[in-house]
Parts: C-alpha cells; structure tokens; sequence
C-alpha cells in the first residue's frame, strides 16, 4: 500500500552537487528540461568549478547545479534550496550552507567514510552535527552500491557504470517532485545514438531509483507544481548563451547578409561560438582563432567584405579585443562584440559572474572611442539584445558591445519561440554598383552613418585604415579642424542611438521614495524583491536598464521622481558612477556585491528595507 501523500506546491528549489565528474550539471539540466516540458517556469544556475580536474572529494572541486521550478514565471534560481542532493562529503560542506531550515538533505551513503569525510576538510566524524544539520530531513541512500546493483548484468565496465550513479539520484528526485520518465527517455535515445547500448542501461537506473524512493518509502509526501497557463505559442527551455547566438543569426538573416563569427574560446562565452558552428545551414561562418586579436580583426576584415560581422569573448579577452575594437570605430564598419563578463580582474574567477566590465565596455579604448553598450538580463532575453545588437551595428555603421554575464549565460530558462515576421527589417546602408556621388564618409541626417561600400563593386573603390579620416571623402586627414570634427560626428552618431531606442520603463508607480536601478543580469532578483515590497504596501519600483550608452532619453525624468534612488551591480559601483557623470545634480545611493554569486532576494529585500525606513 502506498502511504505516501501528494502535495500540490507552487514551487521548490532544489541543489544538485558532487564531485565535478559525478555528471551535477546533466542531471540537474534533464531535471529542469522535464519540468520545463511539463509547463513550469524555471530558473536555472549552473555553478562549477575553474579547475579543469581538481583533487577528488575536495571541496575546491565540488561541482553545482540548482534549478527552481514554479507554477508561474520564475524569475531566479532560488536563494536557499528545498532540496540538497550531495553526492560527497565535500559536497555537503561546499553547499549545506545553501540549503534551507529543514530541507530534505539526500547522500550517497558509499561516499560517506572516515577518509572522504576528513579529505572534505571535516573536523570529526560526524558532518551532520558539525554543519548543524541533524534536525533537516535526511536521506543517506546507498546509492553507488545500488547503482551497481542495478548494472550489474548490463555488460558495462564498472567505471562507466559508477559513472551512472547520477541517474540514480535524478530518479530518486523524479519520484519526490512527480516527474515523468518519457523527457528524459528521449534524451537517452538522441544523446546515445551512436552508443545504443548505454541507453537501456541509463533508463534502468533511472528508474531503479524512482522505485527505490518510493519502496523505502525515502520521503513521506510527494509533490506536484501545479502549472498555470501560459500564453500560447511554442516554448523551449534555453540558455544565454544560446539565445545569443540564435539572435545574432536572426539579425543576420532580417539583414539579408551572411553572419561571421571570429573568436577564440574563452569560458564562459564559447558556448556562443560552438552554438554558432553548427548553423552553417543558415548562412554562418565561423572561425577560431589563435587569440583574442585575431578574433576581432578577422571580425573587421568580415564586415569590411560585407558580412554581419560578430566576435565573442569574456573578462580579460574584452581588453586585448580594445586596441582593434579603436579600429572600428575609426573605419566605422559595423561590429558586434558579445561580452559574457566573468569575476576579475585577470583570469580571475573564470566561471563565476560578475558585471565588472562596464567601465571597459564604456571607456575601455584609447583616444575618444565612444561605442554603443547594450546589457541582456535573462537567459531568454539574449536573443532579443542580441537581435537589435546587431539592427544598431549595421543600421547606424558602429560596433556595438552587448554585456551579458555568466549567470545567466549558463542558466536557463523557458523561452517563447517568437515569430520572426514580428521582429523588424533591418536595413544596411549599402551603397548600389553605379552610384556616381558615392563619398565614403558622407552621412544620412537621420542616424548619422556613413555607407557601406562592399569590396570588388565597381566605382566604389576607396581607402580604409586607422588613421584619422577626412571628414567626406575619407582621405587620410592630420588636419586638426577635421579631427575635432570626426571626434565630434562619432559622438554624435552614437547619441543618435538614443532616437531609435526604446524609452526606459520601470516596475511599480512613476513616482514613489524608493527607485531601485540595476542593469544587465541582476534584473531577476531586483524585480522579486521590489515586487513583494511592492505587495507590503512600500512605495517601491524599479528601473531596470538595457540600454546603457546612449541611455534612454527618458532617464532624466525617471530619476527625478523618487525621493531615493538605489544602484544594485555585481561590482563596486560602475553604473552608479557612469550615472553620476551624466546626472551630476541627483544622489544614487549604491549596494554592491563582488562574491561570483547573483544577489540574493533576502539580501536585497533587507537593504531597501533599510532604506525606505531612512526615508
């Protein structure tokens, strides 16, 4: 008789962890991918180690993966987790910490001995007690030895079959949370087509260990995400990086050109490049290159040839890219530059998150340099930024930075497939064969760009280079009228951007006491903690930027509204600063935070709390 009780819940966060082979990062992604599929909303965020292969059961290389999952839009991962899968001792004491009062805490009861435990770092033998864990709900099930169990007729070597035991875990989580197997069956299917014989074996052991689960009887009530309706269309579950890619290729195909993609690998942004590879159906190219020089200037040779043209990279490539990222701006050729900024400075934390790069992104080059900078702030909304990213690189004859960060270049999300027919043409200057009056810098009134003469057109022939150009017809100028001139028109040109650009619009009352701003990756967490303030009765909103240079024309008039304003950014006060400059007669508080993790909600709801009561 089945004496357990389902519980219908709107949402639950759970934490996979383990050893970075222990495969944390797959399994929590079938485990989103499922309810995704199912209807829930979801968050994602992946959290794994720089090491490549740091020692075995150290904490230094546990890897994470926590998923939350809603019967609405969820719009973060989750602050502290319902439920902790730690496959080692080291597991548990990298991420007890975010686990909640009372959380279902499951171990691999095989992992657990004296010499794990103590390699772990404990200090007895006992990390329940020592972590303060002993009144959660906790699971030790004998996973690895079951996992054996489970294969042992299957055929398989024994490291391969231990290598499983994820799927184990995944199917004692599949009984707890009520999730159908037939999602991930047919993942086995397609991600083991050319090893057939590891798909019946990884369908056993799932489902080995949903049956575990609920002939121990491992939890006493299970739980159901009740989905609510969703607006109609076709969604899929999608991270940032990938949306990028998507959007760069979308943008190249409404201009009717063929997208170029030269860069060299870098975490966390060379998910976009091998994204990017296999869509040679859709007229991509991609090249990677020795560094991140050649990255960029192949880049400019491909705009210059007549290409929608992209480079990718994170951190520290941004700055080795600034020297030729002068070059365009100088021949003015269209350029996309995707930054999926990481924890610095140097290598830094290379797959933490952070939103440092702004300064560079903004000021980063030599001489007068201005460049349009973009943020994305979900996995989802990559492909949008990314799309008109590349409308404004080609459009306006500019590069064009667009920030994302590694949370949500690695998190996922749920994603309406959106219809092209209503994402907008984009129209290139290009200048036709035969046109007599062409002059190279020669500017429309409106946008203030130059054409865009393609290589081997006929009468269209005309120099292109570094150094400063006359102010029409291109010519190498050292004139010092013409240069203030042209440093003048680039400014100009990229301030005109604000014209075609969007207003800034915000969550909450036009007018109140506290505006929280915050740009880029953090608008999640921001939105949650403004919106349950909201919800108490505070007098609360938030304006929440994309668009950061030009700002949206409206800013001004935002700010001026509220008696205080907060800037929140994953540094130590960039956009406050850039803020700063351009409204020196309004005072912007700030909250930072620089640990390679996102905001918390409870964190923020704490801080603007502190500040409404000041008010």
């Amino acid at each position: 008789m089945d004496i357990t009780k389902r519980i219908e819940i709107d949402d639950v966060v759970i934490r996979f962890s383990g050893d970075s082979g222990d495969g944390m990062q797959l399994t929590g992604t079938l485990f989103a991918d499922t309810a995704a599929l199912l209807g829930d909303g979801v968050s994602t965020f992946p959290d794994y180690p720089a090491e490549i292969r740091a020692p075995q059961g150290t904490v230094s290389g546990v890897s994470g993966f926590q998923v939350h999952i809603g019967s609405g839009v969820v719009r973060t991962p989750g602050d502290y987790c319902d439920v902790l899968i730690a496959m080692n001792p080291a597991a548990l004491r990298a991420n007890a910490k975010w686990a909640k009062k009372g959380a279902t805490i499951i171990v691999d009861a095989d992992e657990f001995n004296d010499k794990t435990v103590q390699r772990a770092g404990f200090t007895t033998l006992n990390p329940f007690e020592e972590l303060g864990l002993q009144d959660n709900n906790i699971i030790i099930a004998p996973i690895t030895s079951l996992t054996k169990e489970s294969l042992k007729d299957s055929g398989l070597d024994n490291k391969t079959i231990v290598r499983s035991k994820n799927m184990f875990a995944l199917g004692i989580c599949y009984f707890i949370y009520d999730h159908p197997f037939e999602f991930t069956f047919k993942y086995f299917k397609n991600k083991f087509k050319k090893k057939p014989e590891l798909i019946e074996p990884n369908r056993k052991v799932l489902v080995d260990g949903y049956n575990y689960a609920a002939n121990t009887h491992a939890h006493a009530n299970t739980y159901k995400v009740v989905s609510k309706k969703k607006e109609k269309g076709t969604y899929r579950s999608i991270s940032g990086n990938q949306a990028t890619a998507w959007g760069l290729i979308a943008a190249a195909e409404k201009a009717n050109l063929p997208l170029f993609c030269g860069s060299y690998p870098i975490t966390p942004a060379t998910n976009i490049l091998e994204e990017l590879a296999i869509h040679k159906n859709l007229n991509v190219k991609t090249l990677q290159v020795e560094d991140e020089i050649a990255g960029i200037c192949t880049a400019i040779g491909a705009a210059f040839a007549g290409n929608f043209a992209v480079t990718t990279t994170s951190g520290p490539g941004l700055s080795l890219k600034s020297e030729a990222l002068g070059l365009a701006v100088m021949t003015e050729l269209p350029l996309v530059v995707v930054d999926v900024q990481r924890g610095g400075p140097s290598t830094g934390l290379p797959t933490k998150t952070e939103q440092s790069d702004l300064g560079q992104a903004l000021y980063g080059r030599n001489g007068e340099c201005p460049v349009v900078v973009i943020a994305a702030s979900t996995p989802s909304d990559c492909f949008h930024y990314a799309f008109y990213a590349g409308k404004i690189a080609m459009e306006h004859m500019t590069p064009v930075i667009l920030l994302t960060d590694g949370f949500i270049a690695n998190g996922s999300e749920p994603w309406k497939i959106p219809a092209m027919k209503d994402y907008p043409a984009i129209v290139p200057p290009l200048v036709a064969e035969g046109d007599t009056d062409y002059k190279p810098y020669r500017r429309d009134a409106i946008r203030l760009a130059r054409r865009w003469a393609l290589p081997e057109t006929k009468g269209l022939e005309h120099r292109i280079g570094g150094l400063e150009k006359d102010f029409v017809t291109g010519e190498a100028s050292h004139d010092p009228v013409n240069h203030q001139k042209m440093v003048d028109m680039r400014a100009a040109k990229v301030a005109k951007v604000q014209e075609f650009i969007p207003e800034q619009e915000i969550t909450g009352d036009a007018e109140g006491d506290l505006l929280v701003v915050g740009w880029g990756g953090t608008f999640g967490h921001l939105y949650s903690a403004v919106d349950y303030l909201r919800q108490q009765g505070s007098k609360i909103s938030l304006a929440h930027f994309n668009y950061i240079n030009p700002l949206p024309k409206n800013t001004g008039e935002i700010f001026k509204n509220f008696k205080k304003i907060v800037v929140c950014e994953l540094n130590l006060g960039q956009f406050a600063n850039y803020l700063r400059s351009e409204f020196y007669d309004i005072r912007f508080e700030q909250y930072n935070k620089v640990q390679g993790l996102p905001f918390t909600v409870v964190e923020l709801k704490e801080k603007f709390e502190q500040l409404l009561k000041e008010i």
